[in-house]
């Protein structure tokens, strides 16, 4: 199982036109929310760093063999986060097999979310991810780590990750609102240079994927 998904993880990341996902979970959290963020960066991405990524993104169910067609899946929200034990399976042997998931708290998830994560990995910790690592080094130079988009409680934004033999299969980005930072400019009225830190941002995250 873990091989084929490798070579198909190749083929995808290899062909003419890549695809990533939204994760619809259950619970009652608004996975739907920011509905052009996907878009947007997939957008910037095609422009600016040269991926060839469909333009819209998939929808796909934590239990779903579907899971495994996507190098990357995004996973946002304001509320409650509940993954089945059918969910829990899945979504564990998405990522150890070589699938990348990035759960964005869009304010309002992180306590939900966290106890979500420990169900997949009951073993591992959540880790800050430092400054230092390459995802926030390449193509944009983040020197000081995940950037701030959006202001909520006056605390730091923080990266977390789940590594598995030394490779990122999980990204939490908290206190950050990447997303919101991807949206058409009218739904949040940021001003173009927080959009364009957020896009930066989130060009890095799939740059990593594709080439790790």
């Amino acid at each position: 199982m873990k091989r084929l998904f490798y070579l198909l993880l190749l083929i995808s990341c290899s062909s003419f036109s890549q695809e990533i996902a939204l994760l619809k979970y259950s619970g009652g959290g608004d996975w739907y929310a920011n509905p052009t963020s996907l878009p947007n960066l997939i957008k910037y991405c095609n422009t600016n760093i040269n991926t060839k990524i469909k333009p819209k993104p998939a929808t796909v169910e934590p239990s779903s063999p579907d899971l495994f067609s996507y190098p990357f899946v995004h996973m946002t929200g304001h509320g409650n986060v509940v993954f089945s034990d059918t969910d829990v399976r899945n979504l564990r042997n998405y990522l150890t097999s070589g699938g990348f998931i990035h759960i964005d708290d869009n304010y309002g998830m992180d306590q939900y979310i966290r106890k979500e994560i420990a169900k997949l990995f009951p073993n591992t910790n959540l880790v800050e991810i430092p400054a230092n690592h390459p995802i926030f080094q390449k193509p944009n130079l983040f020197a000081n780590g995940l950037p701030k988009i959006h202001e909520h409680d006056g605390k730091r934004p923080q990266a977390f990750g789940i590594f598995i033999d030394n490779r990122l299969v999980l990204l939490y980005t908290y206190e950050c609102d990447l997303g919101d930072g991807w949206e058409d400019a009218e739904v949040n009225n940021d001003p173009l240079a927080v959009r364009e830190k957020a896009l930066k941002m989130g060009a890095n995250i799939l740059n990593y994927i594709f080439n790790n």
